[in-house]
């Protein structure tokens, strides 16, 4: 319903003393003035924690209790994303797809549904203690293998970190095997072009934070949260970015037209700040299975890195410039949350 100010509605006198006060009513009423647009504040980063009980971490929360504390305290915003949610009252984000108990098999029967109901942007998978001490644990890089392509095939715009497995008391021997035919493999994976970064997890926790002799207590998570930190912390994007020493930007994406098969899609990226920007650098996720095939206003690297062509890098105070791009691809239409970056 369109409210009218009735002071607008009064009769008026002669038209030039109408006119001004029309004009000192606008100038005064928040109602009809113009109001600022607010930037919205940038989405989280979607991030999954995948695995077995070693990721749910029983009623500790596992290493995500202090992964997500560190996460927030280096100014990062991410969302633990999964269909399984436990931990302690302590720990404000709950979400995860650990499972307690499963193997690499098992994982990989659920991971393509999974993803395309969460779409993370970073994936943080320890699998394979469950194996361990199963009836073939020789055959478990091979599944490891099988596992990290169906997930990068999924989702090839996610960062994926594959971590080597933590001590097994009472099987160290076999461990130490699995982790040293995996880590290899998933080099060559990484060296393909796929995003795909190895995590020595296991130098990290000693047998001593096993009470059990499998499961980490508090001391052992943390040291969890630690490793998967640095690794994060590595790879820009993984977990957002923060402002680059020159200044920030913001990024507005729009799909401008869909078809069967891909879709096009335009950002523009604005300088809300005091001085002009020397270039910019803009980071998005796309919907699992699509590849950027042709963009224009910018130069891409990967599939959701693009940073400014050398016409518009610089961005005057409150300006603003677009580059659009062609996806291919087969699910639904959209651009994930885009963060910028300015020099």
């Amino acid at each position: 319903m369109t409210v009218v100010d009735e002071r607008l509605t009064m009769p008026c006198l002669p038209k030039a003393l109408c006119g001004a006060l029309v004009a000192a009513l606008l100038a005064t009423s928040p109602a009809l003035a113009e109001q600022p647009t607010m930037q919205p504040a940038a989405d989280p980063v979607r991030v999954m924690p995948l695995g077995d009980s070693i990721t749910q971490g029983g009623s500790i929360g596992g290493y995500r209790l202090d992964l997500g504390a560190k996460l927030r305290a280096a100014g990062r915003t991410v969302d633990f994303v999964g269909s399984l949610a436990d931990g302690p009252g302590s720990l404000p984000d709950r979400d995860h797809e650990g499972h307690p108990g499963w193997t690499i098999a098992q994982i990989d029967a659920i991971v393509v549904n999974r993803l395309r109901t969460y779409n993370p942007r970073t994936i943080l998978l320890h699998i394979g203690t469950n194996d361990m001490y199963g009836s073939d644990p020789a055959g478990a890089p091979r599944r490891l293998s099988a596992l990290v392509d169906k997930i990068t095939a999924q989702a090839p715009g996610a960062e994926v970190f594959v971590s080597t497995i933590i001590p097994i008391r009472f099987a160290d021997a076999t461990v130490r095997n699995y982790n040293a035919a995996i880590v290899p493999m998933l080099r060559a994976k990484a060296a393909a072009g796929k995003r795909v970064h190895v995590v020595d997890m296991y130098p990290a926790v000693p047998i001593s934070d096993l009470p059990d002799g499998i499961h980490p207590n508090a001391a052992g998570y943390s040291k969890m949260a630690n490793v998967w930190f640095n690794a994060l912390s590595s790879v820009p994007g993984s977990v957002g970015d923060p402002p680059a020493p020159g200044g920030t930007c913001t990024a507005t994406p729009k799909v401008t037209g869909t078809w069967n098969g891909g879709f096009q899609a335009e950002v523009t990226v604005t300088n809300p700040g005091a001085t002009a920007t020397a270039g910019w650098t803009v980071r998005f996720p796309l919907p699992g299975g699509h590849v950027v095939t042709q963009l224009w206003g910018g130069t891409v690297s990967g599939q959701v890195t693009v940073t400014n062509a050398a016409y518009n890098g610089a961005i005057g105070p409150g300006a603003s410039t677009t580059f659009g791009f062609i996806a291919s691809g087969s699910s639904a239409a959209q651009v994930g949350p885009a963060t910028c970056a300015s020099a």
